[in-house]
Order: C-alpha cells, then structure tokens, then sequence
C-alpha cells in the first residue's frame, strides 16, 4: 500500500471531492484527518472509514483554527504528510452582481484557507524530513470564465500560490503542486444553470462531467513516491475542456 504509515489531512473532507480523495488514501493504507464545517457528513464518513479516519470540525479561514487542527493531527498520529487543501466555494455572478461580501466569502476560502494551510502543514512537515501539499485550483485558474470575476481570481491565485510554495519549500523536503478541475459530477455543478452545465460536458473532447473518483486518483498520484520529480505544476483534470 503506497501510503501506509502515511497521513493526510484533507479540508473540505465531509462530501464530494474531498471524500473521494479520503476513500482513496484509506484504500491505499493511509490513516486520515477529515477537516469540514459540515460535522453530521463528516462524522458519518470517519464512521464508514473505521479506525482509519478521524472527523475535525475546522474553519480554514482561521489560523487558529488550522494551528488547532495540525497540533490535533500529531497529537493524534504523530505527524502531518500530505496535505490536500480541497475546500472552495463557489458563486457565479456578472461583474456589476458581484458583492463586497461574495468577495470576501471566496477569498477566504478558497485563497486564505489554502495560504493558511500551506502555512501551517508545512511546519508541521519540516519536522518530519519533508511532505506533499495539493492545492485544488481550478480550470478557472487556468483560463478567463465569464460571470465568474471572484472565484476565478481566487483560483488564478492558488495557482501562483502552488508556485510561490514549491520554490520556498522544497529544501526541506516538501513538494507542493496544484490540481485544475473542470467540470466535476459534484453538489457545485448546482451553483451553475442546466445550460453551463450541459456545455461544460459538450465542449470538453471527452464530451462529459468527470467524477470525484477520478479527481481522487490524480491528487493520489501527486501524493504518492510516483510523482517524486514534479513540483510546482499545475495538472489539469477536465476531460480536454481548457485546451
């Protein structure tokens, strides 16, 4: 198993992404730390994992929270591994709809939470000789979406974020790359109208939605030994979409 011994700690853990990718570490050996504000989801997950999951009720916007949450890790296993820093969200709106206050849910989320993150498992890792971080960004990190000003600046800042981290951390040992989903058979499709959503799976080569499994087994891959010489990229998952 390529991660016994290993552990994660996924935000965002309780559904979707974020719960492929936990089901994914488990079945490869790793023991797993649930991070999400949604508890009844998430405990439920750590139940259905058994002794290989733990459920965290964690705020990404807060750095005390994520400080909590670390020392809880290793108080718990011993250390920190592999990060994933899945949690986002997501409001479409034109330019001229877009308010202060869905501004600043995005940037706290999406780009705060992933700095906060990166911050805080990154000290927990040097301690350990090293580790993995995965920022999920976005196909909108990628290129410009209309009616999508504040996410997509969120996302185009992770990417750069991904970049700044992997250049400082990899001395000691940790790489750090960022993960571009497209269109994703997951409960955020439902932020967008049929019509996007239709076009999403019609543009794309592959001419469909992709699934949480196959974001998991990309986020796996940069996890894993495999990967050990990539650092600082940026992989697109969207069935061609972006291209």
């Amino acid at each position: 198993m390529k991660f016994q011994h290993k552990v994660v700690f996924i935000t965002g853990a309780a559904r979707g992404q974020g719960a492929a990718e936990a089901r994914r570490f488990v079945s490869e050996g790793a023991q797993v730390v649930l991070a999400d504000v949604l508890d009844a989801d998430g405990e439920a997950l750590a139940a259905q994992l058994g002794g290989h999951a733990i459920y965290l009720h964690h705020d990404v916007t807060s750095d005390h929270s994520w400080s909590a949450a670390i020392a809880e890790t290793e108080r718990c296993f011993g250390r920190c591994d592999v990060l994933v820093n899945n949690a986002g969200v997501y409001r479409p709106a034109p330019i001229e709809e877009t308010s202060e206050a869905m501004i600043e849910k995005m940037f706290k989320v999406n780009q705060l939470g992933t700095l906060l993150g990166m911050k805080h498992a990154a000290a927990s890792m040097k301690k350990t000789g090293g580790g993995v971080i995965i920022n999920i960004s976005s196909i909108a990190g990628l290129r410009g979406f209309a009616n999508a000003v504040a996410y997509s600046g969120t996302k185009w800042a992770v990417r750069g974020m991904t970049k700044v981290a992997a250049a400082e951390l990899a001395a000691y040992g940790i790489r750090v790359n960022s993960v571009h989903p497209g269109f994703i058979a997951t409960d955020m499709l439902k932020e967008n109208t049929d019509e996007v959503n239709r076009i999403g799976a019609d543009a794309a080569p592959l001419k469909r939605h992709g699934t949480p499994e196959e974001v998991a087994t990309l986020v796996a891959f940069l996890a894993s030994a495999d990967s050990a010489f990539i650092t600082g990229a940026e992989v697109a998952i969207d069935g061609g979409w972006s291209i």
